[in-house]
């Protein structure tokens, strides 16, 4: 939100052009006309997808319990990655 105020600010108090407001903030010079446009300009949010299965899924939760495990160990005395892999690898996991 303080991005779309400093934006308007420019342009009304200001009087830059949408292309200099772009330049000087690194934003696009679409974004800036955009946020110029609409009345009242709701922050960007990011929309993420569902969350997508993948191979490591199944073994996300002996990975979070190894490392949680691990974290309590003098370092080193852990688990490097390759460790881990050959553990989950044992369990079944096809991927590389």
């Amino acid at each position: 939100m303080e991005m779309i105020g400093k934006v308007r600010r420019m342009h009304r108090r200001d009087k830059k052009t949408k292309r200099e407001i772009a330049r000087a903030t690194g934003l696009s010079r679409n974004t800036v006309a955009k946020w110029l446009e609409q009345a009242q300009p709701l922050e960007p949010r990011y929309r993420r997808e569902g969350a997508k299965a993948t191979k490591l899924s199944a073994y996300e939760a002996d990975l979070k319990q190894a490392l949680k495990a691990d974290a309590k160990r003098a370092k080193k005395e852990r688990r490097t990655a390759k460790a881990l892999y050959e553990q989950i690898k044992a369990a079944g996991y096809e991927g590389g």
